[in-house]
C-alpha cells in the first residue's frame, strides 16, 4: 500500500509507530502482537535474578510512548499513570486483572501517542524539545524502533521460559 503524498512525513511517522505496535510488519511480531494470549504467570516469569519480565517491559515501553508524547505537548513530568520512570516495580504475585491493566495501559498510551503525532505540525518536527537534545521526529522514530527492540526481547524470554519449565 503506498502511502498518499498528502501524508507525508506524518504519515509516515503514524505507519512506523503502527507496524511497531500493531499492525502487520514484515519484521515479524509487533510489540502487542509479542504480548498477545499471555497469562499473568507467563509475563511475571524472569529468567533470573536482577532480570526483567515481560510485564516490565511492557510498562516500560507504555512509558516511553507517555514520556514522548509528554515532549510533543511540552508537558511537565509527573503525570504518569504509575509513580517513577523507566523501569516499575510491579506487584507481585501479578493478578490476571493486573496484567489486563498493564495491557490497557499500554494500549492507551499508543492511542494516545498516536493521536499526539497526528495532530503534530509537521513544520516542528525537526525541532528540539524544550531543553532537549533530541529532535521530535528523531524521538518518533526512536518511539517506534524502541517497540520493536523489545517486542524482540518479550520474544525471547518466551522461548527461554518454556526451555526453563
Amino acid at each position: 500500500m503506498q502511502p498518499s503524498p498528502a501524508s507525508g512525513e506524518i504519515g509516515l511517522l503514524l505507519r512506523v509507530l503502527d507496524e511497531s505496535y500493531d499492525k502487520k510488519a514484515w519484521h515479524g511480531p509487533n510489540l502487542k502482537g509479542s504480548i498477545r494470549r499471555l497469562s499473568a504467570q507467563e509475563v511475571a516469569w524472569r529468567p533470573g535474578p536482577r532480570r526483567h519480565s515481560i510485564v516490565e517491559h511492557v510498562v516500560h515501553c507504555a512509558y516511553w510512548k507517555y514520556a514522548v508524547r509528554r515532549r510533543l505537548r511540552g508537558d511537565k513530568r509527573g503525570s504518569f499513570a504509575l509513580k517513577g520512570s523507566n523501569w516499575f516495580a510491579i506487584p507481585s504475585p501479578l493478578s490476571e486483572s493486573s496484567w489486563s491493566e498493564f495491557v490497557a495501559l499500554l494500549e492507551a498510551e499508543h492511542r494516545g501517542l498516536r493521536a499526539e503525532v497526528a495532530a503534530f505540525p509537521v513544520q516542528r518536527l525537526y525541532d528540539l524539545p524544550e531543553g532537549g537534545k533530541v529532535p521530535f521526529a528523531s524521538q518518533l522514530y526512536g518511539v517506534a524502533l524502541h517497540d520493536v527492540y523489545h517486542a524482540g526481547q518479550i520474544q525471547l524470554l518466551k522461548r527461554l521460559q518454556g526451555e526453563s519449565v
